[in-house]
């Protein structure tokens, strides 16, 4: 089997590191966090994810898998580092290109460099371009040429897991491969083919990336729909939950749940990658991304002007995360809202979320916010706010929220419409 470097073990990284491992590869994990370095090598993930510490645990033990604060020498670099977006929504390759800088001195004749995060168009040729000039000893492939000769290989095969379900969909979810010509392709996709036991489609560097560009922004329009009916209806004093049901009685239409925004790594940032390489033609994509963006400030905006009506009051928030049942709260519309509430000043915000152990650091010193357990909760809070469906919250007894105001984002309390 080959020698694998994964750089970063982060939410996706760290279970390809461990897949890989599982398959047979000696596999060193590359990670510039010291903390995480020695979680995973002491056979224990730093974050919630089912099924991953059982796999990650085999492992180590099995002595497949190494984590480690330098690169090493191998058959193939698998990158999976961070591409957030800066103030600006434009993206921030920073992440991309240290980690291209880190594995360039450790490339040898024969290696394949994959590029896992999900990334802007051309992001896997700017990768070539890099180690091109950082090693000139080698000979690097260029966009679809198919004449020339090269000694590394240099293909984007885009993440495609789910949060809570992330062992399993590395199996069965369709791979997309792109290579910067058909031959990166190749080598990538004997990679994969090790642990992939769903089709793998190959294609070029450019399409893949787009391709992950779109499932996240085809998502986010839809959702964007959905948001957008909730606010009509709140104005119209429609029921928005009965609305949804019943359209979507007719055989054609399948209309999302609302919900408090659109958080997480994909589908909060990635339309954003399409808005700034085409800007004047991505209308539809932008206005959705402004319609989830502004949701959490229109929920927060409900909630205080039924707080108005408090001398003192207190708010229960369910939910931080950004969607049911993992503990994730990057880009989390439910935590937007929660600062949104505790920046009021004179709301006590009470967090609930079992998912979590403790609020970020931005929120650990704030005076007006606290947090406390489903009882708790119930029992202090004038204003419910359903923020997340975890499923802790579904079986709580909806007469706890009798005597209360309550601000239902996601249809926990809906009943149906027949």
């Amino acid at each position: 089997m080959s020698t694998v470097c994964v750089v970063g073990l982060g939410y996706i990284g760290l279970p390809v590191a461990s897949m890989l491992a599982s398959r047979g590869h000696n596999v060193v994990g590359y990670d510039v966090n010291p903390k995480a370095v020695d979680s995973v090598n002491k056979g224990q993930a730093h974050f919630f994810e089912p099924d991953l510490d059982m796999l990650l645990k085999a492992a180590v033990s099995t002595e497949r898998l190494r984590a480690s604060t330098t690169v090493v020498e191998a058959d193939y670099f698998v990158i999976a580092v961070p591409t957030p977006f800066r103030a600006d929504h434009q993206p921030d390759l920073s992440y991309v290109d240290a980690a291209t800088q880190s594995i360039a001195p450790f490339l040898k004749v024969g290696s394949t460099v994959v590029l896992e995060s999900t990334s802007p168009v051309g992001t896997t040729e700017r990768i070539a371009t890099q180690l091109a000039s950082a090693r000139p000893d080698l000979r690097f492939p260029t966009y679809k040429d198919t004449a020339g000769d090269y000694d590394i290989a240099i293909a984007h095969c885009p993440e495609r897991i789910l949060p809570g379900q992330m062992v399993k969909e590395l199996v069965t979810n369709d791979r997309i491969i792109g290579g910067v010509t058909e031959k990166c392709s190749r080598a990538a996709a004997e990679l994969y083919g090790s642990f992939v036991s769903a089709k793998m489609f190959i294609t070029d560097c450019r399409t893949a990336e787009f391709v992950k560009l779109i499932e996240n922004s085809y998502r986010d329009v839809n959702i964007a729909f959905a948001n957008e009916l909730s606010v009509i209806c709140d104005k119209l004093d429609i029921d928005v939950w009965a609305a949804i049901e019943l359209a979507n009685r007719h055989p054609r239409v399948s209309i999302l749940r609302p919900g408090a925004g659109v958080g997480g790594h994909c589908i909060a940032v990635d339309p954003w990658f399409i808005v700034s390489t085409a800007p004047e033609e991505s209308r539809i994509i932008r206005a959705a991304r402004e319609i989830n963006d502004a949701k959490p400030h229109w929920v927060a905006r409900q909630i205080i002007q039924h707080a108005d009506r408090f001398k003192n009051p207190i708010v229960g928030c369910f939910g931080a995360t950004y969607k049911p049942d993992v503990e994730d709260m990057r880009e989390s519309p439910s935590l937007e809202v929660i600062k949104l509430l505790a920046a009021h000043g004179d709301i006590r915000v009470i967090v609930c979320d079992p998912m979590v152990k403790e609020l970020p650091r931005e929120l650990s010193g704030v005076n007006n916010i606290s947090m406390a357990s489903i009882d708790e909760t119930c029992h202090q809070s004038d204003i419910a706010a359903l923020l997340v469906g975890h499923r802790q919250f579904q079986q709580i007894n909806p007469n706890r929220f009798l005597n209360k105001i309550v601000v239902d984002t996601i249809g926990l309390l809906a009943k149906p419409s027949m």
